[in-house]
């Protein structure tokens, strides 16, 4: 039987410390912060009782089965259908408006009262039809439904969440975002999507609930003192090896915290498209756990900025300069036996927590067959 050290106690490393305890294996986790859940930790807040999502709003949806299933092993998922509107200033008035764009927000935004088919061919109709091969952000809005639209709900916004100008960023952003031509204002569209009844840290400490799994928090990983069989690293790649070849980009995020009594504005999001105004969404918590009764509420205004050097990382920035440093630091992982570089942080890439899943326990079970790891959980390049 191996003896593992893992580095971070989200839901990689607690799914990873969690397979390998069931087969034998101990694991020793090290945590730099003072608690579990990484990113997807939750707590109530002492003031109004909410549980709050501290670093942001993690919804769970997915469509791999095996995954839903998994995380209902430890917590109970509750139903829920994610809604976000967005509010946007015209005419010298605020407009609100559902998103994702479907029919109704086609329909509201042009004063039009158009039927799906109808819909569908006046967007196709407003895009780009000659940009076939879309090379940023801003040319695969506009092939994708016009100016009209990537003007009003997605330019200013994109400006204040990733700080540069959408002509800058990859395509592949908005290839994540969907557009529809029903009137399903639901936010996902997969068939399994719900939040764990007492949130996300509980779950994930039911995970870590083996005698085979040991957890240090408030510790920092130091090769010279956490000696094990294999390390499985789930912290920024850069930070691995001391930010030796420079540091990737990251957009971070500041919370503006609020509370008030009743409901703010009766949705669980809300975003600001427009760029003047300096916030990019205020979020709402007590919608996030609707089955809970509370008569206060607590809300977060969020600002995303460059990530400096003690703040938390959140979306990898992976344009042209950080990709060419990222190639770099590949190639210093790859030549680091003993170590595998998994999640998000790790392999420098923006992903869902169904996906993380999905990669740790493969992971996980590749180790157990083999005795061996892969350098990375999922290339990052």
């Amino acid at each position: 039987m191996s003896h593992v050290i893992i580095v971070g106690a989200g839901l990689s490393g607690a799914i990873i410390a969690r397979e390998l305890a069931e087969a034998g294996h101990t694991s020793h986790i090290v945590e730099a912060r003072s608690h579990i859940a990484g990113n997807c930790h939750t707590e109530r807040d002492t003031e109004t009782g909410v549980m709050v999502h501290l670093y942001g709003p993690h919804i769970f949806h997915t469509g791999d089965t095996e995954v839903w299933d998994y995380v209902n092993a430890y917590a109970e998922f509750v139903p829920y259908r994610h809604r976000v509107l967005t509010k946007i200033k015209r005419g010298g008035a605020d407009e609100v408006f559902a998103m994702p764009i479907h029919l109704s927000t086609i329909n509201q935004f042009f004063g039009t009262h158009m039927s799906e088919a109808e819909a569908e061919a006046f967007v196709t109709a407003k895009a780009d039809s000659t940009i076939t091969d879309p090379q940023n952000f801003e040319e695969q809005a506009l092939a994708f439904i016009g100016p009209e639209l990537y003007e009003a709900f997605f330019k200013g916004y994109t400006i204040k969440q990733w700080g540069c100008d959408p002509r800058d960023l990859p395509a592949s952003i908005l290839k994540r975002l969907p557009l529809r031509f029903t009137d399903d204002d639901s936010y996902f569209n997969h068939p399994h999507q719900g939040l764990p009844r007492h949130g996300y840290t509980p779950m994930v400490a039911a995970m870590l609930d083996h005698p085979n799994i040991t957890v240090s928090l408030n510790t920092p990983y130091d090769a010279a003192v956490h000696n094990g069989d294999h390390v499985f690293y789930s912290g920024p790649l850069d930070g691995y090896f001391d930010h030796k070849l420079g540091r990737l980009g990251y957009r971070t995020l500041d919370f503006e915290k609020f509370t008030d009594t009743g409901n703010y504005q009766d949705i669980p999001v809300m975003n600001y498209g427009d760029a003047e105004v300096p916030f990019t969404r205020i979020t709402e918590h007590k919608h996030f756990a609707p089955w809970e009764d509370h008569a206060g509420t607590v809300c977060y205004r969020e600002f995303s900025r460059l990530c400096g050097v003690d703040d938390i990382p959140y979306y990898p920035i992976r344009l042209v300069d950080e990709k060419a440093l990222l190639t770099e630091y590949v190639t210093m992982a790859e030549a680091t036996p003993g170590v595998t570089f998994v999640g998000r942080l790790a392999t420098y890439r923006y992903i869902d927590m169904d996906v993380c899943i999905r990669e740790a326990l493969d992971l996980a079970r590749g180790f157990l067959e083999s005795g061996t790891a892969p350098t990375f959980s999922a290339a990052p390049l």
